[in-house]
């Protein structure tokens, strides 16, 4: 069902901070900031030879990953994320595995349109990305 990993999110309180330690320190490539008002985040990632890390800080109070950080304050990992060939059947078979917290959208740093949904498993949060292309992300 889950295809390769497409990224890992972390949350982070100071998002230039955490991108200096990875462009810097680690040598890793880091993309510019984009505000994504939709879900309240400012987003950087950081590219790997075999995946990426998304690095969050919130936009504002309201925000999810401000309440994500309120509860770990150095912040810390959010979500890992996996592609699928068909994000209805994925999201249809871990429903029925009993897993619910379900959040669908529309991607919006992408390249070509694609969708993704959020579910909270018992141990992690994972998010399922389909799209058309296979490499969507600016």
């Amino acid at each position: 069902m889950l295809g390769r990993l497409n990224h890992v999110a972390i949350a982070v309180p100071d998002l230039a901070a955490a991108s200096a330690v990875y462009a810097k320190t680690l040598e890793a490539e880091v993309s510019t900031p984009v505000d994504l008002y939709d879900h309240g985040v400012r987003v950087v990632f950081v590219h790997l030879p075999n995946t990426k890390i998304e690095l969050l800080e919130p936009l504002g109070d309201d925000s999810p990953i401000a309440r994500f950080l309120e509860k770990n304050p150095a912040g810390g990992m959010h979500h890992l994320c996996y592609e699928v060939a068909d994000i209805i059947a994925a999201r249809n078979h871990l429903l029925a595995q009993g897993h619910a917290s379900w959040e669908m959208g529309s991607l919006r740093l992408v390249r070509t349109a694609g969708r993704y949904c959020f579910c909270t498993l018992r141990t992690s949060a994972v998010r399922l990305l389909s799209w058309s292309r296979s490499e969507i992300f600016c």
